[in-house]
């Protein structure tokens, strides 16, 4: 049910902002992201497929906690080894017995784990994996394909660079993605100097044939560790990441955000050749062992070998991409919007027009999803909580912005716009 009304979301961000910058702990969940007077801001309550707001609104959520949610919110098997668990305690003077059942779980899941660690964010594997890959190698120079997180020496090589030094920021050097010549040429500008080669396996476009392979021969003739960041792939993709899914084993590669279904946990894992080096390195924090996460991990991992979790991911996702594609053709605007990725996690692409700015489009498609009751950044994070029902309201609320979008066309952007327009935070891929 939804009654528009977001009163106490925008009481709560006026004081949030004067004690919390932005009024929010991530970017992703501010008011960056969702355009002030036609959105919520702050969470109530959450079950299955539904998020519910301090207004009293009911949202079919297909952001998931930003992919954070695979089994949708309160699945009653995490739930109860989480209860369980925490009878115990969360937290010890010794390590956990869970820590090594879990690992021993990933250990048999996913192809190029021989070795395990555990952090809290994704941040913490992904900078521990460099670190890993520069001990390792000797080498400093890192090459990065996608997002990575909020260190230095990722986020140096964005446009969110404030506060990296610059010495950090010449050390990182992106490639584009399906482009191996632009890799090469790194290779060849800075020889015998690039530790690692971390990149997203898949995002908005699905990799070319021999892409994948030819990142991991190139790593492999170069003498570079070749890294998967499967932050949002892993556990979703199959029970072993992209990784199985594609076919190609890399060095190392990091988990987090669904390992847990939105508990803290995150994973950097790999071949025992390099990850024996963690006893060299500096890897190491207070809650790494921290046993409510890992409870939930355990469960989650049980259940992607039990039930047909990422099956119907797959399906549900094929259903999503057919239907607004086919809309979006319907209503004349395939040439503007489109769906694009794996089906199982896909991408609401929106192009320039004559009569509106991508930045426009996308303000008026959260404005509108919201409207419907949904929850959608333009990211389809699915869950096993989701339904085929759930996803017909998807593919009909986009076919309710499109209809927006003509009066858009015919009476100009701002007849249909609420709200002031978004502005973009920093592009990464």
């Amino acid at each position: 049910m939804i009654n528009n009304s977001f009163v106490n979301s925008e009481k709560y961000l006026k004081d949030a902002e004067t004690i919390i910058p932005l009024g929010a702990q991530t970017f992703s969940k501010s008011k960056t992201q969702f355009p002030l007077g036609v959105s919520p801001f702050f969470a109530e309550y959450a079950k299955g497929a539904y998020l519910y707001d301090v207004d009293g609104n009911e949202f079919i959520d297909f952001i998931n906690a930003l992919a954070a949610i695979t089994l949708g919110y309160q699945d009653s098997d995490v739930l109860n080894s989480v209860k369980e668990q925490l009878e115990k305690g969360t937290l010890f003077s010794l390590s956990a017995r869970l820590e090594y059942e879990v690992a021993e779980k990933i250990c048999d899941m996913v192809p190029c784990a021989e070795m395990v660690r555990f952090g809290k964010n994704g941040t913490d594997v992904t900078s521990a994996a460099i670190r890993l890959a520069r001990a390792y190698t000797g080498k400093e120079r890192v090459a990065v394909c996608g997002y990575h997180g909020w260190q230095d020496w990722y986020i140096g090589s964005t446009a969110r660079n404030l506060g990296v030094p610059k010495a950090v920021k010449d050390l990182t050097h992106a490639f584009k993605y399906n482009d191996l010549s632009s890799l090469e040429a790194l290779f060849e500008s800075c020889p015998d100097q690039i530790a690692a080669v971390i990149m997203e396996p898949v995002n908005i476009a699905e990799p070319e044939p021999g892409f994948l392979e030819g990142v991991q021969a190139l790593s492999k003739k170069y003498g570079a560790v070749f890294i998967f960041d499967e932050m949002v792939t892993g556990f979703r993709f199959s029970n072993g990441g992209a990784q199985e899914y594609f076919g190609v084993t890399p060095d190392l590669a990091c988990f987090g955000k669904g390992i847990a279904n939105g508990y803290p946990l995150s994973a950097v894992v790999g071949k025992k050749e390099i990850m024996t080096v963690m006893e060299d390195i500096f890897f190491s924090g207070t809650f790494g062992g921290e046993t409510l996460s890992l409870a939930a991990a355990n469960a989650v991992l049980g259940k992607l070998k039990s039930k047909p979790v990422i099956a119907h991911l797959w399906e549900l996702g094929k259903q999503l991409k057919h239907g607004v594609n086919e809309s979006a053709t319907a209503h004349g605007y395939a040439d503007i919007f489109n769906v694009s990725g794996c089906d199982v996690w896909t991408f609401f692409n929106i192009k320039d027009t004559s009569f509106a700015t991508v930045y426009d489009l996308k303000t008026l498609l959260l404005q509108e999803m919201v409207k419907q009751g949904i929850l959608n950044l333009g990211v389809h994070n699915l869950s096993y909580a989701h339904t085929s029902e759930h996803i017909q309201v998807l593919i009909n609320a986009y076919s309710h912005f499109f209809e927006t979008v003509k009066i858009a066309e015919k009476n100009g952007i701002q007849s249909v716009l609420n709200c002031d327009v978004l502005e973009p935070l920093f592009k990464v891929r």
